[in-house]
């Protein structure tokens, strides 16, 4: 349960009309709109201004300018983004602050460093929302699923996942995980080589993440890989266009179990190949792009030929 309610009069959704609220005039009922609210025997109109009831993120300060009253809450950090941020040089109305005021704010600042994690479990979880946002922003990942790979990290933690691994693991996990989860198309090596442990330790946590949790991991479709693996051989759109109608037209090959990454890079050999752009790429390229070998390429490319 979210809390109790907020309004001291209930709002039914579905005729949008107060059950409490009647007309001054003529003692009739009224309606709430999206806008008014309005009598609807005779029409009295009690309320004509929408009331926005979002957060407003401005104000007008003291002087007269227009100023921030703090970002929003966000799961990427460990305090929900509500912590206390001490100034340095000047007040809150810019003036400049003298030498023993400095100094007090600094040790303010030091003991409000040390006050945000009051246990072991807080300052793990800072280490590790703050390796998950690295990697976030190395492989250029969005907000969202850099807010979900915080929240599978956080719920590995609750649920004891991280004894015996690696806190840099575990965020590497959640971030394959989150990229599993909504269908992008990074690999494992792509998010190990930003990671900070070995790929075996991040293969390790993301298993022990996805079986304990039960991620909803849909099944990857070689598809999805065709754009990356176009963009990172420099090679022209009509290469991925031919490699979709290889995949469409060989829908036994792209059902079996395998690399789907590889059986994409299969069918960029053979687009490429058909439209002799082979010369501009080797295999070892293509491989490493797709994160397979290049004799997982080669059979691939030969089942879809």
């Amino acid at each position: 349960m979210i809390g109790t309610a907020v309004y001291e009069r209930r709002y039914d959704e579905s005729t949008q009309q107060t059950d409490a609220n009647t007309c001054p005039d003529c003692g009739g009922r009224v309606t709430m709109t999206g806008a008014e609210a309005v009598c609807d025997d005779c029409g009295l109109v009690l309320a004509d201004e929408e009331v926005d009831l979002g957060p407003e993120w401005r104000f007008a300060g003291e002087d007269g300018a227009r100023k921030r009253t703090g970002a929003p809450r966000t799961p990427a950090r460990h305090d929900r983004g509500l912590s206390t941020r001490i100034g340095r040089t000047r007040d809150g109305k810019g003036n400049a602050l003298d030498g023993d005021t400095r100094r007090r704010f600094a040790r303010l600042r030091r003991e409000q460093r040390r006050s945000k994690t009051e246990s072991k479990a807080d300052r793990n979880r800072r280490h590790g929302f703050t390796q998950i946002r690295r990697m976030a922003s190395a492989l250029g990942l969005g907000d969202s699923l850099r807010d979900q790979a915080c929240r599978l990290f956080e719920t590995a933690q609750d649920d004891g996942l991280l004894v015996g691994r690696s806190i840099e693991a575990m965020s590497a996990a959640a971030v394959y995980a989150a990229c599993r989860c909504t269908g992008r198309p990074e690999t494992r090596g792509d998010v190990s080589r930003v990671a900070q442990v070995s790929r075996a330790r991040v293969d390790n946590a993301y298993t022990s993440l996805n079986r304990e949790l039960g991620l909803p991991v849909p099944p990857r479709e070689p598809a999805t890989f065709l754009p990356k693996l176009v963009s990172a051989l420099e090679l022209p759109r009509a290469v991925e266009r031919r490699a979709r109608d290889v995949l469409d037209a060989s829908p036994s090959v792209v059902g079996t179990a395998g690399h789907p990454q590889g059986i994409a890079g299969g069918a960029i050999l053979v687009a490429a190949r058909e439209l002799n752009v082979r010369d501009r790429f080797s295999q070892a390229e293509l491989a490493t792009a797709a994160d397979v070998t290049p004799v997982t390429l080669r059979k691939h490319r030969n089942a879809l030929e």
